[in-house]
């Protein structure tokens, strides 16, 4: 599937990805391919992005924004104040405050 994730300052990140973890207004939950439409609100928490290989990534371009988790580098971790995700045809788009 291919994750945005959008600030309103720019885009933050915008890659294929495997899955996302997200923290749901009604608790935290993951989303895999094909995941039927959804629309949520989001509320502070961490943004869990797992890709197969960070060698198309580069990292260094978000401003620390998104970081590697420390013991898994096929996890990439961006905390949020609150935000809203939407899922549709296999696109993710998580817009964060």
């Amino acid at each position: 599937m291919h994750l945005e994730v959008v600030s309103p300052e720019a885009v933050l990140f915008s890659s294929k990805v495997d899955s996302i973890s997200v923290p749901g207004t009604g608790g935290e939950f993951q989303m895999l391919n094909n995941h039927a439409a959804i629309v949520s609100t989001l509320k502070a928490g961490t943004v869990k992005i797992h890709v197969h290989t960070q060698e198309h990534l580069n990292l260094d371009d978000l401003h620390g924004k998104i970081v590697s988790q420390a013991d898994d580098d096929k996890i990439l971790t961006i905390a949020i104040q609150s935000g809203t995700i939407e899922m549709k045809d296999n696109k993710a788009i998580i817009l964060v405050d």
